[in-house]
């Protein structure tokens, strides 16, 4: 079972399940889960090979979305569910897969399409952290400023530091190794027929107007949404926005 925290108490709504992206956790979204807790109970995860969930071999959005269902099918009802980036990936193929577990959609900044490779330079910047002189977060900072040039990716990534036990909360070999999986998307038969927000930032290129017929295709109900002024990390970037255009779609979206 995924490690999680929970937020606020249960509620005539349905309870919401938060689904991090990649080299993310759950705790990374508590400011989000706190401002929309008092409406409503939230879950938010720490996805496998993430955060303080176990660790396996293996990294599939397959393997991703049996982990929520197993964690949903423990609450005793179906969630509204929030995935962002790689965490959308894995709500979307829980829902299209298992679509009686899903009451609603929410799909932050991604598409169900298959992205460009990349060199993984993150993964490499994070191995080249010598932990054995890391005493505080700053210290990780600090050697990431060699490598890394966005301040925020550096703090966002010493989140996932285990300053205690000098290690990553990532299980980098196996996210390097399924990295190929991680920016495609499975083939998948069927759709989903609940209602589904895709929310992306105005400053991203992750849903593009070529992937609606795509998005369409798999969530006929699609609704679409842009943060002003946001990029990839919308809801770290633009909180107050997010949560308030995520608030208001739950206060009026069928279910």
């Amino acid at each position: 079972m995924l490690n999680f925290i929970e937020y606020g108490t249960r509620t005539d709504q349905p309870d919401l399940l938060i689904v991090h992206g990649l080299y993310g956790s759950g705790r990374n979204w508590g400011a989000v889960a706190k401002r929309l807790a008092p409406g409503r109970r939230i879950v938010s995860v720490d996805q496998r090979n993430h955060g303080q969930s176990p660790w396996y071999d293996s990294h599939s959005y397959q393997d991703m979305a049996a982990d929520l269902a197993s964690v949903i099918e423990a609450q005793d009802a179906p969630m509204d569910v929030m995935g962002h980036s790689m965490g959308g990936k894995a709500a979307m193929v829980l829902a299209l897969t298992r679509p009686e577990l899903v009451n609603r959609l929410i799909v932050a900044d991604i598409s169900p399409v298959n992205y460009p490779p990349d060199p993984n330079t993150n993964i490499d910047a994070m191995r080249s952290v010598d932990l054995g002189k890391v005493f505080k977060r700053s210290d990780a900072i600090e050697q990431l400023a060699a490598t890394i040039t966005d301040p925020t990716l550096r703090s966002f990534f010493t989140q996932s530091l285990d300053l205690a036990n000098k290690r990553w909360r990532l299980n980098l070999d196996v996210l390097e190794a399924e990295m190929e999986k991680i920016r495609g998307f499975p083939d998948m038969t069927g759709n989903f027929q609940g209602a589904t927000l895709f929310l992306s930032g105005s400053d991203s290129d992750y849903v593009a107007p070529e992937h609606r017929p795509t998005i369409r295709a798999y969530f006929p109900k699609a609704r679409f949404a842009k943060i002003t002024g946001a990029g990839h990390w919308l809801h770290a970037e633009k909180p107050r926005e997010y949560i308030q255009t995520v608030q208001a779609w739950l206060d009026r979206a069928d279910y």
